[in-house]
């Protein structure tokens, strides 16, 4: 299992990261200041450090340059509120490999998780194809693209993050909650009805018989010939 670690000092942020990455299986480890941040990142033993810039103790800026300067190859992607172009720039240039504004979706946050790990050799096992299937439907994250049986189908951002979030756990019965928290983000309304929106969006676009209604708890990815309608 992948060892992820998040610098990162606000704990609903860090602990919906971290409990949504060890769904995908990413081990996470939370450093909730800069300095002991900066300690466990340079233990050599994680793949990748996920890093917020608005420390309590440091700026974020400084603990890449320290990062860097003993660790040149440990991938780093920058999630922060900071998301004027200037600190874009700053921080690409100081060596991180990526950088990504608060709100954020998470289904993103992973993909490009996993695109770091690949694409530095830090993966546990061989590097995996990143097109998800089931049945005839495709989704390559990397690329954007959605198929059913090789032709093309436009998704929106969020319809495409929520067909993806049901391709990593087919046949899983996922409640209407850990939808919205790995689609919408950590900042949700529990209350909202937005799930039930795009999954008939989903339908659809991708067909009525992908995605069956598991009553009192949200939805599941199934073979079309176990779908069961649900009144719905």
């Amino acid at each position: 299992m992948s060892q992820i670690l998040m610098i990162e000092d606000e704990p609903r942020i860090s602990s919906f990261v971290a409990k949504g990455l060890k769904a995908e299986g990413l081990a996470t480890t939370v450093a909730a200041t800069g300095r002991e941040g900066l300690i466990l990142a340079l233990t050599g033993g994680f793949e990748l450090v996920i890093l917020d810039l608005g420390l309590p103790d440091m700026d974020g800026f400084t603990v890449l340059e320290k990062i860097r300067a003993q660790d040149p190859g440990l991938p780093v992607i920058i999630l922060t509120a900071r998301a004027s172009g200037e600190d874009t720039v700053t921080g690409l240039t100081s060596g991180a490999d990526d950088y990504m504004p608060k709100p954020f979706r998470f289904a993103e946050l992973v993909a490009r998780v996993r695109l770091r790990l690949r694409s530095e050799g830090h993966s546990s096992s061989a590097p995996a194809d990143p097109v998800l299937r089931h049945a005839d439907l495709e989704l390559d994250p990397i690329r954007h693209v959605a198929a059913i049986g090789g032709v093309e189908v436009d998704l929106s951002a969020r319809e495409f993050s929520l067909a993806e979030t049901f391709l990593r756990h087919p046949g899983q019965a996922l409640s209407r909650e850990q939808l919205l928290s790995r689609v919408w983000g950590y900042d949700f309304d529990p209350g909202s009805n937005v799930v039930d929106v795009y999954v008939r969006y989903l339908r659809n676009k991708l067909g009525v018989t992908r995605f069956t209604t598991v009553r009192g708890v949200g939805y599941r990815l199934v073979d079309e010939k176990d779908y069961q309608p649900a009144g719905d």
